[in-house]
């Protein structure tokens, strides 16, 4: 973030459309930009709730993230309209590197489609079963691991609470080696 934009965001006129959230905006011309462009601001006491997108940087006691844009949309909207592109971005970049659904096997459409739709149907169901089954620590975990801790070591994985010194459940049908639940 550049020294003229966080000197500007300061001095803005802040609304609150929504309760934790406040809004502003201006127009800024950045050095070498050919001409002025929207700059839309949200600012967010401190602490923030979770947000898929990430935020920029902290000034105060607030947390900020500053749009540029050229959409009309009021700055609530614009905000959760690129917040929830955010979050697709953040599907897809699973999908190519956990599902490789970037390198679909075959040149023939149906075969493709259906390897596609097995994927999609696997991406659905680990994270059904993350919603369902684990615990709401394992629930941030990237999903390869959570199906290896399923798959090698269910103990980790499961939602009911396993007493201290018991051995893995019997759905690990797989012992992991380096797992200090599943040595012997």
């Amino acid at each position: 973030m550049t020294g003229p934009i966080k000197r500007r965001l300061a001095h803005l006129r802040y609304t609150t459309p929504s309760r934790g959230v406040e809004v502003g905006e201006f127009r800024y011309q950045p050095t070498r930009w050919p001409r002025a462009h929207r700059f839309v601001v949200i600012r967010r006491p401190q602490p923030e709730e979770l947000a898929e997108q990430l935020t920029l940087f902290k000034l105060g006691r607030y947390h900020y993230q500053v749009l540029v844009t050229n959409v009309t949309l009021q700055p609530l909207h614009l905000w959760r309209f690129y917040n929830d592109r955010a979050g697709i971005e953040l599907v897809i970049r699973q999908l190519k590197g956990d599902y490789a659904i970037g390198s679909i096997p075959t040149r023939h459409f149906f075969a493709n489609e259906t390897y596609f739709h097995l994927l999609l149907l696997a991406y659905n169901l680990i994270n059904w079963f993350k919603r369902l089954c684990l615990r709401p620590s394992s629930k941030t975990s990237p999903s390869r691991p959570c199906v290896n801790r399923f798959c090698l070591c269910g103990r980790n994985s499961f939602a009911p609470a396993i007493a201290p010194g018991s051995t893995c459940p019997r759905v690990a049908t797989v012992k992991s080696p380096g797992c200090m639940h599943c040595a012997p």
